[in-house]
């Protein structure tokens, strides 16, 4: 009997290192190894939390009662737990931390089905309806995206919008539409904006080292370099990548010499770039106004879903 129970228990701690390795893995990125960090610089340092204040602020996180503001990004990394495995990872992390031995190391997450956002946008029975080019009548409702009648606005609509979308870390990416597209946003934004220097939550789930174990698209590269070319004033004259372009002239001259400015890359997040949602927005569930004949030229299945820019920054320039 004896002997039983412990082969029980063995059992018991096996399992519960083995989840706690997989389940615990996505949190290293921002809490550190042993929980020893302030994730983005904001959370409470885990480590030393009691284990029911972990309880407490994972449940809270799930429930949306818990958090300021990694409230949003925290929601979607606990989503899924139910509350034996909420009370699991507590446990765990004030048993010793979350090294994990290399056997355990999580695998990186396969990568998910992309959503088609132009699927209906394209099919033949629409774009002949909508094509205006085959009809011998085109009436004035038919003209204009309101498809509504010119006179009035008795009848007009505003197209409703809809950014409601799941939790980071538990949505579908999108499909770019077209070659290195800037990747559309397929989560939910709550509690991530505004997008400050100081503050970007963002980069707690997309940033290479742990995107990867988070399911996320990583930064790709080029967002790791500064192309803008170095530009100082040297002697009372303008110089730009070592060509003078003659300020001092009232003439900006003619800089066709400049190729490209030197690149400078860093394993930093270049700061151009820090404002994500410049060019990455949500995306509204709503139809679209009108069809779309477009189709992007070179938009293999990779491209789908990951970036080239950076090999493609100086392609065809001389």
């Amino acid at each position: 009997m004896k002997k039983m129970i412990k082969v029980v228990a063995l059992g018991s701690l096996l399992t519960s290192s083995a989840l706690f390795a997989a389940g615990t893995a996505a949190c290293l990125g921002c809490h550190g190894a042993n929980f020893e960090k302030a994730a983005l610089g904001k959370s409470k340092i885990v480590k030393d939390m009691t284990k029911e204040d972990i309880v407490k602020a994972l449940k809270g996180y799930k429930d949306g009662t818990y958090g300021g503001a990694m409230k949003g990004l925290m929601k979607g990394q606990v989503v899924s737990l139910d509350d034996a495995a909420i009370e699991a990872m507590a446990a765990a992390i004030k048993g010793g931390g979350a090294a994990a031995p290399a056997a355990a190391a999580p695998a990186a997450a396969a990568p998910a089905k992309l959503v088609d956002i132009n699927k209906d946008v394209n099919t033949a029975a629409r774009i002949d309806k909508e094509d205006l080019g085959n009809k011998k009548v085109v009436t004035e409702s038919t003209l204009g995206l309101r498809k509504a009648d010119l006179y009035t606005e008795d009848t007009v609509q505003p197209n409703g919008t809809d950014y409601d979308r799941p939790a980071p870390g538990s949505s579908t990416k999108f499909e770019r539409a077209y070659v290195n597209a800037p990747p559309m946003i397929p989560h939910s934004v709550d509690g991530l904006l505004p997008i400050t220097q100081k503050n970007n939550q963002c980069i707690g789930c997309h940033m290479p080292d742990v995107a990867a174990s988070m399911g996320a698209t990583p930064i790709p590269v080029s967002h790791f370099t500064n192309y803008r070319p170095e530009t100082v004033l040297k002697n009372g004259e303008l110089v730009k990548e070592g060509h003078i372009i003659g300020i001092a002239k009232d003439d900006m001259g003619n800089v066709s010499d400049i190729v490209i400015a030197k690149a400078k890359k860093s394993d930093k997040l270049y700061q151009g770039r820090f404002n994500c949602s410049q060019c990455h927005a949500p995306q509204s569930k709503a139809d679209t106004a009108v069809g779309n004949t477009f189709q992007s030229d070179g938009l293999t299945d990779e491209l789908k879903s990951h970036s080239s820019l950076a090999d493609a920054m100086n392609e065809g320039v001389k």
